[in-house]
Parts: structure tokens; sequence; C-alpha cells
């Protein structure tokens, strides 16, 4: 009786456990529990406490959300207050716990309605540390922490405010006047429109001015009529909008605009204060992207000065960050640039001379991370060991002397605490969901803090591979590729391709599920499906000649190389070259499109979303980069405009395209679909009405 109830249990046992593995992931866990029950675990809001070794995160206990205090070296941990402490003290009534920042060893800052408060650790009491009494319609928020001043937009003027008093800044009656906002469609590295200097005393911005830009339609399909709302799109071209930087005194309220010259169309990226706050430097780059002056202008008096370096290039430059000055050393600062072919890192003095060349090696600088206390080393985050890994790495201002800090193959995202000492660092990679370590500067690991169990170790997954082939440049091509759940070598399966292949985008990585950020391709494994993805020529972080290769003839390189992924599919003895898909949004749409016509007969089926079909009809400060302008390049707008190839399209291609899209606006795909009406030729068609990009 014990023996068969024993072997009852084992069974069981064994039952559970296989279905277990057998389950099967909705649509609801692809694109949204993934972000959720899906996710890795995690340490939520793990940081530094300034000044120490130690560390705060955020975690619910026996039902109390709590703030948790960590050692880096020891992982011993004591519990700070709750959320109801917290409440309590500052008369708040907040949900959960607040975003919050260490500005002392026993105090940390959070936002709470209308007010930033500070929590006093040893007091347990709450005070203000600045109002925020803000309009509704406040937008593009700027904290002053050093004069307790916000900055803020309402429609298109700049206002400040010290939470009791706003005061506007400017007052353009003209719409199309836009000030303190984000300025030549997000391009170069800019995704603000204010500045504060260093130490507060002034506020520069940016005015756009787009009255001599060209009206595009959006229209309001929930309206009773239907209601058209313009919006200023420069195609590519066409007259664009003219940029100037002002600056406002906070003593004087008044404000200089800087003497930025002529010709007005140009674009002012990678604003700059000096330590000091007398000077602004914008890297000025001209409308053709081939030649840009870092120039240094009074911030006072709003005179051009001096430029300190130009940079040129015959194809495009690409200015994407500002510099970066040296802590204790305002005679010194760290410039990015891809000049040698990597972007990479330059150590100059405030003259503009080049002391030397701090980073090099065929691998990129994908973001620079800041300083020690000393300013004697910097720190950066690279592809120095792999175009798809990421490492935290130093380098010594003075030798040049690099020490990659993170060991493990993967994807690393580190922080430096105040000391500069320690290194918290966030690793992931394909077999390891999430990571938290603690390295010395010195790349000696200190501590494993934290191990996320896999979300998915109860679903029927399919098995991805990450590897390269060869072009025919001989280039290393990144691959993706999932198998089918169940797979069976003996058999032949169906294919989707998934691809991006544009510029500033890098679909394949060493980490968690291989860079792709759902689940989609897994659910695709699960019902049948090998799912393939390739970074091709014009993709990022392989070095500016792969990245430039797309330039004047954009969809040439790039579909030579993706077809070198379908001829390796092709040689597999699984693959059912019969039934291929592909797939793509935005440049991806624009492939997939052009795949489809200037290749007809590869894919069986298509879906394009959102897809670039006429490159004279997108907006100049990316499209020009890379195509120059009609004028100067009318073969290359020729050869990548999708119509003039489809006479060719044979196999079924779905477009997809959002109707309130100003990225891609919607005439793209309607001249399609009229030149597909008129030389007979069957496109499937999907609008998402009040869809954006």
């Amino acid at each position: 009786m014990k023996k068969i109830f024993l072997l009852g249990g084992i069974l069981a046992f064994i039952t559970s456990f296989t279905l277990a593995q057998q389950k099967q992931l909705s649509m609801e866990d692809a694109f949204l529990n993934v972000r959720t029950t899906l996710a890795p675990q995690n340490l939520k809001q793990l940081g530094w406490i300034k000044g120490t070794d130690d560390l705060s995160y955020t975690d619910t206990r026996q039902g109390r959300q709590m703030l948790v205090k960590k050692s880096a070296r020891s992982n011993q941990e004591s519990e700070l207050l709750d959320l109801d402490q917290l409440n309590k003290a500052g008369n708040l009534n907040l949900a959960s716990f607040p975003a919050i920042r260490w500005i002392s060893a026993t105090q940390f800052a959070f936002a709470a309605p209308q007010k930033e408060l500070i929590y006093d650790l040893k007091t347990g009491q709450v005070s203000v540390s600045a109002e925020r009494n803000l309009p509704k319609e406040a937008a593009n928020q700027d904290l002053n922490p050093k004069q307790n001043l916000i900055a803020f937009t309402i429609n298109n003027n700049l206002f400040i405010t010290d939470g009791k008093q706003e005061k506007a800044i400017t007052n353009d009656s003209n719409e199309h006047i836009v000030n303190g906002q984000s300025v030549h469609r997000q391009e170069f590295g800019i995704n603000k429109g204010t500045f504060w200097s260093p130490k507060g005393n002034y506020l520069a911005f940016y005015r756009m001015d787009e009255t001599m830009v060209a009206d595009y339609p959006v229209i309001d399909w929930t309206a009773r009529p239907a209601k058209n709302t313009n919006v200023k799109y420069p195609m590519a071209g066409e007259k664009s909008h003219e940029v100037t930087l002002g600056v406002y005194s906070v003593a004087t309220g008044k404000i200089v605009f800087l003497k930025t010259g002529e010709p007005k169309e140009q674009y002012l990226t990678n604003i700059a204060w000096s330590p000091d706050e007398a000077y602004i430097y914008i890297a000025v780059l001209n409308r053709d992207q081939n030649h840009m002056k870092l120039n240094r202008y009074n911030a006072q008096s709003g005179e051009f000065e001096k430029t300190l370096f130009e940079e040129t290039d015959e194809k495009y430059t690409e200015p994407m960050h500002p510099m970066v000055f040296v802590p204790g050393n305002p005679e010194q600062f760290i410039w990015q640039s891809e000049r040698d072919g990597y972007n990479h890192l330059y150590l100059y003095n405030s003259q503009g001379k080049l002391i030397r060349q701090l980073t090099k090696g065929k691998w990129v600088v994908t973001n620079f991370e800041g300083f020690d206390p000393s300013g004697k080393k910097a720190f950066f985050t690279s592809t120095i060991s792999s175009p798809i890994t990421r490492d935290f790495c130093s380098v010594e201002l003075k030798s040049a002397k690099i020490i990659r800090i993170t060991s493990q193959e993967g994807t690393h995202a580190a922080v430096l605490n105040d000391q500069g000492t320690l290194v918290l660092d966030q690793f992931s990679n394909q077999t390891t969901p999430r990571q938290w370590q603690v390295y010395a500067t010195d790349g000696k690991k200190i501590n494993t803090l934290f191990t996320a169990e896999n979300p998915l170790k109860d679903y029927q997954l399919g098995e991805m591979n990450i590897f390269t082939i060869k072009n025919d440049q001989g280039d290393d091509l990144y691959c993706r590729l999932y198998k089918p759940v169940n797979f069976d070598a003996s058999k032949k399966f169906p294919v989707v391709v998934y691809q991006y292949g544009g510029p500033h985008a890098q679909m394949i990585n060493n980490t968690w599920n291989g860079g792709s950020g759902d689940l989609w391709f897994q659910y695709l494994a699960q019902r049948g499906f090998v799912v393939f993805t390739l970074d091709n020529r014009g993709s990022y972080n392989r070095g500016k000649a792969f990245e430039q290769a797309i330039f004047r003839h954009l969809g040439d390189v790039e579909l030579q190389d993706q077809l070198k992924g379908v001829a390796y599919l092709k040689n597999l003895p699984y693959i059912d070259a019969s039934r291929m898909g592909l797939m793509g949004w935005s440049y991806g749409g624009f492939l997939t499109t052009s795949m489809m016509t200037r290749y007809p007969g590869v894919f069986k089926a298509a879906v394009a979303g959102g897809p670039v079909i006429d490159w004279s009809y997108y907006e100049i400060m990316y499209g020009e980069r890379y195509m120059d302008t009609p004028e100067q390049n009318p073969e290359g707008y020729k050869n990548s405009n999708v119509i003039n190839h489809l006479d060719n399209l044979s196999g079924k291609l779905l477009v997809i395209h959002g109707a309130q899209d100003a990225t891609v606006v919607w005439q793209h795909s309607m001249m399609l679909l009229k030149a597909a009406v008129d030389k007979g030729k069957q496109i499937d068609y999907m609008v998402y009405p009040g869809h954006e990009h």
C-alpha cells in the first residue's frame, strides 16, 4: 500500500511538471503581461543611498509597501519605513511608494501633488522643498533645484514659477512660433527645449519659428463632422523651420538671443553650459549635415566668440551628445565623435585643442556615464567585447588606460556610487533574465544582490539562437532565430521574417529574449513558425562605414543583406521556402514593401506597418541626412520609391497605417494604394483610426 501510494505521488508530480511545461502564451501574455506578470522579477527603485555603500529599494512585505536599505557588500537589510509612515508624516494619501531621490545619507526627496517634498529619516518628518502649483496645461516641466524654480510650457509659450507665482518668459501670439520645446523633430539627440545653467541663474531655451513651413492636414475622425488639424511638416527639399536659442536671466528678467548667424536653416544641437555660466556651447550643423562647428557664445551678450573645432564628412556627420566638463577642471571637457569610424571619447581643453583620444578600437561607446569625484577617471558603456553586448568601463584621463569593469558576457546597465568606488550593475543575457551585482571600479566582483527566476519556466518555448552570417562584403550580420515548439528536424516549417533595418536601431542583443521587447516571436514559435531577424547594414552600433552604407540609396544594401538571410534560411533542411512571410513597421515597413516589389516571389505574404513609400514625402532632418534632397539625389529618390516597383508585386501584401500618424504621414500608404488600384494590383489595407506612428 505504501509503495503504491509513493508511486502514485511520483506519477502525479511528473504529470504536474509536464503540464507546467505545456503552458501556451496568449496575445495578452505576448504584448501586455510581458511587462507585468511575465516580466523578470526586480528590486524596484534599487539605487545608491547618497554618500554611502548602501542601497535602497522598495518592496511589499506582509501587505506593507516598504523602503528597504541593503548593504552592497553583505546583502544585510533593514527596513527604513513603510508607506503608511510616509503618508502620516507628510499628511499625504499616496497609493504607492513614490519615486525617491537621495539628497544625503538620511534624506530623500520625492514628488507629491503640486509639491517637492523631503523626508528625514532621523526626525521622521516631511518638509516642503519646492512648491509645484502648476496649471493643468503645464507641459515640459524642468526643475531648477538651485533656485527652486520650475520652467514649463503652455501651448507654444514658456513660463517659470517658484510654486507660488508664475511668470511668462515668452508671449508669442502666433501658435507656430514655439518656445521651450524640443526642435528639429527630435533628431540629433534633442529631447527637450530648456536648459538651466549649472548654478540656476539662467535658462537657455529653444525658439522655433515654423511659420514658413508648409501645413500638413491631420484629421480628427471622432468629431462630427470630422475636423482638420494642421501640423507643420517640413518635407525633404522643402522649406525648414528656423531655430534660435534664447537666454533668460532670473535676476534681471531679460532675454538675450544668441547670434548663431546665417543661414537660418541650420541645426542647433547639443546645448551645453560652461561651469561658470559665462558661455553656451552649441554644435551647429549645416542643413546638408556634413559640416559641424562646435561654437562658443557669450551667455550675457549673445555674441559668437569662437569655433572650438569643426567636423566634416563626405556623407554626414551626426552630433548626438553635448560636451561634458571634467569635475574640478573647467578647462577640460569630453566630446563624443565618430570621426575615426567608431563613436569614441575625446578629451579637449576649453580652447578647443585636442589633448588626447581616450577610447579607440573597432567598437563604440554607447553611453557616457560620468566621472569619479576626483575627475581622474571617466566611465562609459560600450560594445568593447561584442557588438551585441554592453559593458561598463572606465578610462583614465591622463593615460587613456581602459578597464572593462563588468565581466559576464551579456548586457550591463551600471551606476557608479558617489565615492566612485563601487558600481551597481543590472545584468542579463540570453539565459539570465535579470541579475543585480556590485563591482569595484577595478573590475573585481564584490557581490550578487539578486537573481531573478525565469518568468517563462512553465511555458513551452521555442529554442532561440543568436549567430552571424557574412554578407558579400565580408561583414558579420547578426541573426536571431526561434525554432518552433516541438521542433522536429525531419519536418518542414513555415517562416516569419521580422525586419526593421533602419538607422539608430539594433534588433539583436545578448540580453533576455535576445533583444526582443515582447514575446510575439515566441507566440509564433508556439504555433509552428520559424521566426528570423537580421540586423543589416545601416543598423546601429556597428561603426560609421556599416551605418553609412545606405547613404543616398535607401532600400538597396539593406535588402541585399536581408536576402543573404533568406539564402541562409533556404539552406536549412527544415525550412519550407514556399511558405515564407515578412513583416516590419516604419523603416521596416519601407523595407517590407520594397522587398515585395523589388524581389517578388521571395515571400508568399507580408505585413507592412506605417511604411515610408516615397522618401521625398518624409521630413527633412532624418530624410536628408540619409538621402540628401530630391534635387541633389533624383536617382536615389526614384529608385527607393516603392511605387516605381509596384508592377513587380506578387504575393499577399497587407499595409497598415495609423490615421493620425504625423511621423510617416498617412499619405505614403494612400499613394501606394492609389497606384495599386491604377495598376490593377491587389493590396490588403487596414487603417487604425486615432492611431499615431
